[in-house]
């Protein structure tokens, strides 16, 4: 299964969880995306849901998808 990644872009209420600017691995989790919230493996570690729009896309050159595909492998 291929990772996703995602930029965190506002982390009010979470600055302990989330870092601005980080990239950040999301899980797939259809439920919590009906109701606009993803969920991601924060700096605790484990995965947690927070809401959508506190993330954004990014686009990762094919390199760089490959090595972090190799990580925690």
């Amino acid at each position: 299964m291929r990772k996703h990644f995602m930029i965190c872009v506002d982390n009010r209420g979470y600055k302990s969880s989330l870092e601005i600017r980080k990239l950040y691995e999301v899980l797939s989790d259809r439920m919590a995306e009906k109701h606009h919230q993803i969920r991601v493996i924060d700096e605790s570690g484990d995965d947690y849901l927070y809401p959508d729009k506190f993330f954004a896309p990014v686009r990762l050159p094919n390199v760089t998808k490959e090595k972090l595909e190799l990580m925690n492998a």
